[in-house]
């Protein structure tokens, strides 16, 4: 398949979400008012667009330009886990263009894309100084994945997946109880030397990363206003909620009350 590939691009994300359905979960029809990226990494669901159904499995991916009618369901005993981002890409003239995708593909399950999309709703939420920018290479190097895999039928990674795949663990699981030892057996390492790779490779302990990822994402609960402290010290995995402040005020600088919208 010969296909034209424009890299002068440049994307704008709307929106970012890593969605894990339930079983009463469906999408109500709507309209895109941008193109819309979805990558299934666990389950089924069956999307309807443009009044044609497209089923997807684990390791899809579906590509939706502006302007599609969508809805869609998940199945009771397939349940969906997908990471679905809407954007747009311009050029450098400010030209919209379509990723080089089809609407349908399978370039299945990879733990290095999982990780990317991890990192890009992580700083999607996190908001540090800069976090476009990253957002936006982040994006920009999970499409050029996708393209190696679907249209090139190359592939570039050769990295150590060990780290990588606790870190996507971390971000997907953070309000679970995880310890150092557990993550050391599932990448089969001892965990002295788990321990020594993970802060050398992180820059920060296994536990410093773990609380960090808390507490960000508990400053997310926070700023939206919708939930007590404390349900947002249990839902970030948190034992109580003493020691919930007193992290939070150890890496924020301030205590989680800060960060709750004022009242007028």
């Amino acid at each position: 398949m010969s296909v034209s590939i424009n890299d002068d691009i440049f994307p704008f994300i709307g929106y970012i979400i890593f969605r894990k359905c339930t079983p009463s979960w469906e999408m109500a029809e709507n309209t895109l008012g941008g193109i819309n990226l979805t990558y299934v990494i666990q389950g089924a669901a069956r999307y309807t667009v443009d009044g044609n159904i497209i089923d997807l499995q684990q390791g899809d991916l579906l590509v939706l330009p502006e302007g599609s009618v969508r809805k869609a369901i998940t199945f009771p005993n397939r349940l969906m886990q997908c990471f679905s981002v809407d954007f747009k890409l311009k050029t450098i003239n400010n030209q919209e263009l379509l990723p080089p995708l089809p609407v349908k593909s399978h370039p299945d399950r990879h733990e290095d894309i999982i990780h990317l999309f991890h990192e890009l709703s992580y700083a999607h939420v996190n908001k540090q100084p800069g976090y476009n920018i990253k957002c936006n290479g982040l994006f920009l190097l999970i499409l050029h994945r996708f393209m190696e895999i679907v249209i090139y039928k190359t592939s570039s990674y050769t990295g150590d997946h060990r780290i990588s795949k606790v870190i996507s663990f971390i971000k997907a699981h953070y309000s679970e109880h995880i310890t150092a030892k557990m993550m050391a057996e599932m990448v089969h390492l001892n965990p002295t030397y788990f321990g020594g790779l993970f802060r050398r490779t992180m820059e920060k302990s296994f536990n410093q990363y773990l609380i960090h990822t808390r507490v960000t994402h508990a400053e997310y609960m926070l700023n939206s206003g919708k939930y007590k402290v404390s349900d947002i010290a249990e839902q970030c995995g948190f034992t109580d909620v003493s020691h919930f402040n007193k992290q939070f005020k150890l890496i924020k600088g301030f205590p989680p009350s800060h960060s709750m919208p004022k009242k007028f």
